[in-house]
This record gives C-alpha cells, structure tokens and sequence, in this order.
C-alpha cells in the first residue's frame, strides 16, 4: 500500500559523527544508516544487528529490519538483492511514499544523489539547517550543554592545579619532576574530562607564540611567565552535546603588557556578553567586542604573514557539534531565545603573548542564561 507525500527527506549518515543523525534518532549508531522524514513521521532502516536496541531506544516513529527492506525494494525494481544498495532503497521508498522532491543535507553522498537523479526525481539540498529546530535549545539540551562545560571546567581546574603545584627552574615549570610540556598538560586536562563523562579531542595547551596560533594544540615545553591558553570542548559521551570554555594562566610573574593583555579581553567579553538577547544581531555582539578592544588600544592587523590583534569571531553555536549555528561574527543574523552560544573573544600579539576568554550562554528574551561556570584568576605565583 502507498502512501502520498509530496516531499520526503533522506538522511544517510552514522550518529555516531552526524549530529543531524543524531538529533533525528536520539540514538548513537556506529555505521551510516538510512533515514527517511515525511510530513507526519520518521523512519529508519537498521541492520538486524542494530534493529532490536534501535526500536527500543531511538525516537523514531517507526525502524524497519534493512535485510526485509532489501528484499522488498529488490523485487520492486526488479533487480537481484545483491543489486541493492542504499541509493536503491532511496529510490524504493521514494515510490513507497510517491514521493514528488526529494530533500537532503548539503552533506549528502554525491553517489546516493546521482543515483536518485538518474531515477528521475527533483532532489533539493538544504543549506544550512536540516533541522532549524536543532538551533533552539530546549531546557534538556541546555541542561546537557552545562554538563559538557562541566567537563570542561574539571579540565581546565586539573590543569591549573598543575600549574599551581610546579615549581620554576629559569623559565621552565617543573612539575612532579620533571619540565611540563603541553603534551603531558593535555594529557591530564582529558583525563579530567574522562572522568566526567565527556572525551576531549584536540584540546589546546598552547603558551607563548605558539598561542598566538588560536587553534595551535600546542608542543614542547611550556615556559614561566608566559601566557598559556588552555581551550577544551569535550563531547559528552551519553548525551553527544558538547561543553567549550577557554581560559588563560600564566605561571610565574606577568608583566604589565600581558596584565593590560587579558584585562582588555575581560572588558572585551564583559562587553559581548552585555550586548547578548534575542532579537539582537550577532554581528552587534562582535561589534562590542571589537570596540571594547579598539577602546583600550588594541589594534587589529596584518604584520606581513601574520594577523595580529583580535583575528577571529567572537563566537559560535554549541550543541551536538561543537562549531554550529549560529555564528557570532561580523554580519552574523539575529540572535533567538533558545540559541546557545560562545563569546570568547581573544588577543593576539607575538611579542606580548596571546589571551582567549570563552564562556558559554544560552539566549533569552532579555539577555542570557550562562551555561558555563569557572572563576577568571589567571596569574599563578
């Protein structure tokens, strides 16, 4: 029996990597899997090996047993079983549904498209979004955002512990030992996080010029009396939602440029943040950060190859990835109630060092509910 439905759309992908997937399903599944959206309900075709956990947990309306939809779809479009792939079992239940268009994610296999196409059918890819209401975040979602910057926070305090057990030999931090590298430092922020539920990948431990880099994770020695931005955004193993704050120590004693340094990028944050509510432009948010930083004399530009200054956005979505929408950016859209976001503005100069605050906070009709909680103490004696 067919069912009508103008538009349908597919999803081909693991939830275990695709957060459209998982938002879909509310399920991890390590292997790519076929997901079908009408107007009125959800499916997915899972393996015999995922069909009895997928039924059970997942918040699809309905999960078909792939080796029997295989088997359909083959004598369908009179082709032998082995003929049948997921492009075919697209094309199965876009006759199942008599389906008029097709939408799928800007992600979608190129394969599966031209498979679709050569069918016959009028496929739409979505830009952006394919799930707008993945932008909003409900109570739940924010409560799961708080425990990835939980995580978070038990890294960045297990590494500022380290920093306040060392000792300094010259400009080298010996800790328990021997000279700390920011390899060893990373190391003891992820197991925090580990412990916490969360797996931390590419965590920054960056100091000195190497900081200067914002997405440098940081190698060899850290020095005394050099700023070190220390950046974690672990995923939450149970949940998939991720915590993303950013803080910045110095062990030893500052001088007063790196002090006038991280006091401009406080002002700077406070001044993004009091911008923040719905309604309000994303871009009017790095606007503030950027006059708090002009302000106080803080110049942004090119020296050769190197860009100097406040080089990047002031924020960006958090969820179930870790850089979403919205953006927080020059000519960045409305902000919403319900849009989680980070403000970490950041200064960067080679011959001072460099500074990245970030917090997390999610929108509301007036102003901002933080999601993210540590102190902002930086300079470690």
């Amino acid at each position: 029996m067919k069912s009508k439905s103008s538009t349908i759309r597919f999803l081909y992908a693991a939830s275990d990597t695709s957060a459209d997937a998982l938002y879909l399903s509310g399920v991890f599944v390590p292997d790519p899997f076929l997901a079908i959206i009408t107007h009125k309900k959800s499916y997915a075709v899972v393996s015999q090996l995922e069909y009895n956990r997928v039924a059970k947990q997942s918040k699809f309306d309905e999960v078909m047993l792939l080796e029997t939809i295989r088997e359909k779809a083959a004598e369908n479009l009179r082709i032998s079983i082995g003929e049948v792939g997921a492009g075919e079992l697209m094309v199965y239940f876009a006759q199942r549904f008599v389906a008029k268009k097709i939408e799928v994610p800007s992600d979608f296999p190129a394969v599966y498209y031209a498979i679709l196409f050569k069918a016959g059918y009028r496929i739409r890819i979505v830009e952006g979004a394919f799930f707008p209401k993945r932008l909003k975040k409900t109570d739940t979602e924010a409560w799961m955002i708080r425990q990835g910057n939980a995580a978070s926070a038990a890294g960045i305090r297990a590494a500022e512990a380290v920093l306040r057990a060392a000792t300094i030999d010259g400009d080298r931090i010996i800790y328990e030992g021997s000279a700390l590298t920011s390899k060893r430092l990373r190391s003891i922020i992820d197991q925090a996080c580990l412990k916490k539920g969360a797996i931390a990948s590419h965590t920054i431990a960056a100091g000195g010029r190497q900081a200067c880099d914002p997405h440098e994770t940081g190698r060899g020695l850290l020095r005394a009396n050099e700023l070190i931005i220390i950046d974690v955004f672990p995923r939450v193993q149970k949940t998939g939602y991720h915590g993303d704050m950013t803080r910045t120590f110095l062990k030893g004693r500052a001088t007063p440029a790196q002090r006038a340094l991280v006091k401009a990028v406080l002002a700077s944050q406070r001044a993004a943040m009091e911008t923040v509510r719905a309604g309000i432009k994303g871009g009017a948010v790095h606007a503030a950060a950027e006059s708090a930083f002009e302000k106080q004399g803080f110049v942004s530009e090119r020296r050769n190859k190197d860009f100097v200054g406040f080089v990047h956005s002031t924020g960006h979505g958090l969820g179930l990835e870790v850089h979403e929408a919205p953006r927080v950016s020059k000519g960045a859209p409305k902000l919403k109630a319900g849009h989680v976001i980070t403000i970490e503005p950041g200064l960067y100069y080679p011959e001072i060092g460099a500074c990245r605050i970030e917090d997390v906070v999610r929108v509301t009709k007036d102003g901002y509910e933080k999601l993210s909680n540590l102190h902002y103490r930086w300079e470690i004696r």
